[in-house]
C-alpha cells in the first residue's frame, strides 16, 4: 500500500511539473518589494516633479522678462531743451496761431539771444527762478528789481521791467512766490480779472512797478487805456506749464487767442529788435523734437 500511494504522490509531482512547463505565467516569482505597482507609482511622483520644476522655470523667466520690460520704462528723461530749440517752437507756435509767415529778415533779427533759458528748472520749484531772473539782469538787478522809488524822466509810473503772463490768476500769483525778495520795497501788482477791478489796478500802477503777473486779457485792456506802461520792459516769462487737462497758455482755447493778440501788437515789434527777451517757463512739449523750415533757411 505504501509503494502505490508513494508512486501516485510521484506521478502527481510530475504532472505539476509538466502543466508548469506548458504554463510559463506559473512559473513568475511572486510580487515583491520592487513591484510594478511602485514602480508606476514612483514614475507619476517624478512626472509631478518634473512638471512642478517646468512651472518653476516659467516663472522664473517670466519674473526676468517683466524686470527688463520694467527696466526700459525707466530710461532717463530727455535733455532740456536747448534756447535755439525754445526759439524755433515759440515761433513755430506764433506762425501757427496767427497764419503768417515770417520773412527771412524778420527771422534773421530773432536771435537765440533772445530767450532767457530758465530750462533746467522747468517744472522745479518756482523759488529757484529768481536766480535767472537777477542773473539776466547782471549789476543792475538791484535797481531794476527791488528799488521802489519814481525818478522823473527815467523810471515811469506802471511801467515794469519784467512782465509775467500766464493762462490763470492761481498761476500768476504762484509764479510771483518766486520773485519775493526782488517786492519788498516795490511790491508786485496783480493784473488779473479775477477778484480785482480794474480801477483798483489802475491806481495802483500810477506807482513805481518793478514786476507784474497776469493774464493775456487784462494785460492787453490796462495797456490799451494806457495804465500799464511798456517803457522799461525788458523781460517777459511766459509760463507754459499745463494744466490737470493738458492745456497750457499757447494751447488753452480762447486763452490763446488773447496772448497771440497781445503779443503780436506790444511784443513781438520789441522781440525783433533785440529789446525784449522771452523767458519760456515749463516743459516744450514733445521734447525737442520741433524745427522751424523758414528759421533753417534763414540760418543757412
Amino acid at each position: 500500500m505504501k509503494s502505490r500511494t508513494a508512486a501516485a504522490m510521484g506521478s502527481g509531482k510530475v504532472e505539476k511539473k509538466q502543466k508548469a512547463r506548458q504554463n510559463p505565467k506559473n512559473n513568475r516569482k511572486p510580487l515583491g518589494p520592487k513591484s510594478d505597482i511602485p514602480k508606476s507609482k514612483s514614475k507619476k511622483k517624478k512626472t509631478k516633479n518634473n512638471h512642478n520644476h517646468q512651472n518653476d522655470t516659467d516663472q522664473i523667466e517670466t519674473k526676468t522678462k517683466t524686470t527688463v520690460v520694467t527696466g526700459n520704462n525707466n530710461n532717463p528723461p530727455p535733455p532740456p531743451a536747448s534756447p535755439r530749440q525754445q526759439l524755433s517752437y515759440f515761433l513755430s507756435q506764433f506762425q501757427s496761431a496767427n497764419g503768417v509767415q515770417l520773412s527771412s529778415l524778420e527771422l534773421e533779427s530773432v536771435k537765440d539771444s533772445c530767450i532767457l533759458d530758465v530750462s533746467q528748472e522747468s517744472g522745479q520749484d518756482v523759488m529757484r527762478l529768481e536766480r535767472y531772473i537777477k542773473e539776466a539782469f547782471g549789476a543792475k538787478w538791484k535797481e531794476e528789481l527791488c528799488e521802489g522809488k519814481l525818478i522823473e524822466g527815467k523810471i515811469e509810473a506802471g511801467s515794469p521791467t519784467v512782465l509775467v503772463v500766464a493762462a490763470s490768476a492761481l498761476r500768476s500769483i504762484e509764479l510771483l512766490r518766486g520773485m519775493r525778495s526782488f517786492t519788498k520795497e516795490c511790491h508786485a501788482v496783480k493784473l488779473f480779472s479775477k477778484h480785482m477791478k480794474i480801477d483798483e489796478q489802475v491806481s495802483l500802477l500810477k506807482n513805481r512797478v518793478n514786476i507784474a503777473s497776469g493774464t493775456p486779457s487784462r494785460i492787453k485792456k490796462l495797456i490799451d487805456i494806457e495804465a500799464l506802461g511798456l517803457s522799461r520792459l525788458s523781460l517777459i516769462l511766459l509760463d507754459i506749464h499745463t494744466d490737470v487737462k493738458g492745456y497750457s497758455l499757447l494751447t488753452l482755447p480762447q486763452v490763446r487767442d488773447e496772448f497771440w493778440d497781445l503779443y503780436k501788437n506790444y511784443f513781438h515789434q520789441q522781440v525783433v529788435q533785440g529789446d525784449l527777451r522771452i523767458c519760456l517757463y515749463g516743459r516744450i512739449p514733445n521734447g525737442n523734437e520741433f524745427k522751424v523750415k523758414s528759421l533753417e533757411v534763414a540760418d543757412g
